[in-house]
């Protein structure tokens, strides 16, 4: 609840605190005393846009901080710990507006955008302001009051979601649709290319593996002559080779180690060596014997080298690329060759999308159906309090599944009224007279009231345009309200002033050229002859004071 407000320099307000008690407060004072400029200033505080105008006449800055009780406002307290803004059982928002226009919020003491003061809030407050009959008027606001009095928030929230999902996957398909003649173009050239490159068939390594043929096939005389000139140095010279000259060298050595001992292992090295010639030997001559020297198949090895170059070039990758390219091909031509499968595929999931829109939609249609008729007999009965014996309320929903979709669901929700026997019901707007909607409207708001979670509600003059035994039923109203939430009322009505569970005056005074407002509580006394200005204007008398203090005892 709040519990503490200051303010400074804020309009005609120079210095003003109060302290707010549970219950029902309400708040008089003189027309033009400024008994809404306390609303005003809160406001700032729940993140309404600064002006400098708000700054007072020759200040710098205007400053105003408001201190929420967070005891059993478990929301609050969860949203101050999710932004790692706690700061024990207390919560204080403070605004600060330079005479530039510029501001700055802060929620316990540290700086945060308006945009967070105003999600905080919320959570806190609730603001009913004078001209709310008019917003009563606006479709959406009446579906905003209906869903906000059902509080069927987790359910909105998943028709949203299920809504976005099901529009994001339409948007999708349209997307294919619209892109399926450039595909079927784009097709028709990978298929030509594909063709190409499956006509070739080049294996993974074939490249590298016909690059190392063709090299060897064009330099096979040369390889040939070189090849058995080797093996005649080591081998099959008979006037003198590589072997015979070692196996020579080895006898002498091994004589040699008979004398000393020191070139004992000098045999073994050459017998080694003599080994690695025999087998390269053989090494070799098997190569000549299996050389390949076939022209046909140099040739075959030329042209398919020439065509995987030329298709190379075409698609503008390196030879050793070229399988990679063809299986890259072979991807987005099945990728475009099921298009039309997908395309399929693709309505399918937009209808099923579409149908689990429509069941959430559903439930929350049935939840507003079932709260529009709960509304209807509590809204009903409080107009029959209210002095309109006969009127009667209901909410009218037309539901519509497949046109009128939105993240809200398929309602059109419409709030009809008739005030007299025999009138049919219609539009709010179009039965009720100006004072036949103000008392409307604030049966709408304080019974909707009763379903909002947040501790504290200020009714800003809701009561204008009621008067006489009706201002009695809606202070009492208020008051009942005021017994489980904390109510705030500015009021201009006696009948609705003395049924607050305390009172607070706004007084303005002028003194050398400048204007000042204040606000302070009234103790009984005081209260009464509160009443009796508001029930006997200028002139108050002993009747005045007698009848104020009547009201004061009755509520």
């Amino acid at each position: 609840m709040l519990a503490h407000m200051t303010i400074s320099n804020f309009a005609i307000v120079k210095n003003l605190e109060f302290e707010l008690k549970p219950g029902m407060t309400t708040i008089t004072g003189e027309t033009g005393a400024g008994k809404s400029i306390a609303i005003d200033a809160l406001g700032l505080c729940l993140g309404d846009r600064a002006e400098a105008s708000m700054v007072r006449p020759n200040e710098d800055k205007a400053e105003i901080s408001a201190a929420f009780s967070l005891q059993n406002n478990q929301a609050a307290r969860r949203w101050l710990e999710d932004n790692e803004l706690v700061d024990g059982e207390e919560c204080i928002l403070r605004r600060v507006i330079t005479k530039e226009g510029r501001s700055r919020g802060f929620i316990n003491g540290s700086p945060v955008p308006a945009s967070q003061q105003k999600a905080l809030g919320q959570l806190l407050i609730n603001i009913h302001g004078q001209h709310a009959h008019q917003q009563l008027m606006r479709a959406e606001h009446q579906q905003q009051m209906l869903d906000q009095y059902a509080g069927h928030h987790l359910l909105m929230e998943k028709t949203r979601k299920a809504y976005q999902i099901w529009r994001q996957a339409n948007n999708e398909l349209k997307r294919l649709t619209q892109n399926r003649e450039e595909n079927e173009a784009q097709k028709q050239l990978i298929q030509y290319q594909v063709k190409e490159l499956n006509e070739l068939a080049l294996g993974e390594d074939e490249f590298a593996e016909i690059e190392e043929e063709h090299k060897r096939l064009s330099n096979s005389g040369e390889l040939a002559v070189s090849s058995q000139t080797a093996l005649s140095v080591l081998y099959d010279n008979d006037e003198g080779n590589a072997l015979q000259l070692l196996q020579m060298a080895s006898q002498q050595v091994i004589t040699l180690g008979e004398l000393d001992s020191n070139l004992s292992t000098i045999p073994a090295m050459l017998e080694e060596a003599i080994i690695q010639v025999q087998e390269a030997s053989q090494e070799l001559r098997c190569y000549l014997d299996n050389l390949d020297m076939d022209p046909q198949r140099l040739i075959y090895l030329e042209e398919r080298l020439a065509k995987i170059m030329s298709l190379a070039r075409k698609h503008y990758v390196m030879p050793n690329e070229l399988y990679q390219k063809h299986q890259d091909l072979l991807k987005d031509l099945e990728a475009l060759d099921c298009s039309d499968e997908r395309l399929e595929e693709m309505a399918e999931q937009v209808e099923l999308q579409r149908q689990k829109f429509l069941a959430t939609a559903e439930k929350l249609s049935k939840s507003r159906q079932r709260y529009a008729k709960e509304l209807d007999k509590k809204i009903s009965n409080s107009m029959h309090e209210l002095s309109m014996e006969h009127g009667i309320f209901k909410i009218d929903i037309q539901s519509d599944a497949e046109g009128m979709l939105s993240p809200l669901g398929f309602d059109n929700i419409t709030f009809l009224v008739s005030t007299n026997p025999g009138q049919p019901l219609q539009p709010l707007g179009k039965v009720a007279s100006g004072g036949e909607l103000s008392r409307i409207s604030l049966a709408i708001q304080v019974i909707t009231a009763q379903k909002v979670e947040t501790p504290s509600l200020i009714f800003d003059e809701v009561d204008v345009g009621i008067s006489g035994p009706t201002a009695a039923i809606v202070g009492k109203m208020l008051r009942t309200l005021g017994e489980s939430t904390q109510v705030m009322c500015v009021t201009h009505l006696p009948q609705v002033a003395g049924c607050g569970h305390q009172q607070m005056f706004v007084a303005k005074k002028s003194t050398k050229g400048q204007t000042e407002t204040n606000m302070y509580p009234l103790d009984d006394k005081a209260r009464v002859s509160e009443l009796a200005r508001l029930l006997g204007g200028s002139e108050i008398t002993e009747r005045t004071l007698a009848n104020a203090k009547e009201l004061l005892f009755a509520a």
